[in-house]
C-alpha cells in the first residue's frame, strides 16, 4: 500500500466514525491534490463553488 493509500483509508476511517464516509470522487479528489496536480485551495474552490450555486 502506498503512502497516498494510507492517507485515503485514514481519512475515509476517521469520517466514517462520523457516519460521513468519502465517496469515490473524494478519494480521487484527495489522490489528485496529495500527487501535487491540484492544490488544496483550488480543490476546495471548485467545492464551495460547486455548492454555492445549488443554495441558490
Amino acid at each position: 500500500m502506498t503512502r497516498i493509500d494510507r492517507i485515503i483509508k485514514n481519512v475515509n476511517a476517521t469520517m466514517s466514525m462520523a457516519d460521513m464516509p468519502i465517496t469515490s470522487a473524494d478519494k480521487k479528489r484527495i489522490k489528485s491534490c496529495l500527487q501535487g496536480k491540484q492544490s488544496f485551495e483550488t480543490a476546495v474552490s471548485k467545492i464551495v463553488k460547486k455548492y454555492s450555486k445549488l443554495n441558490i
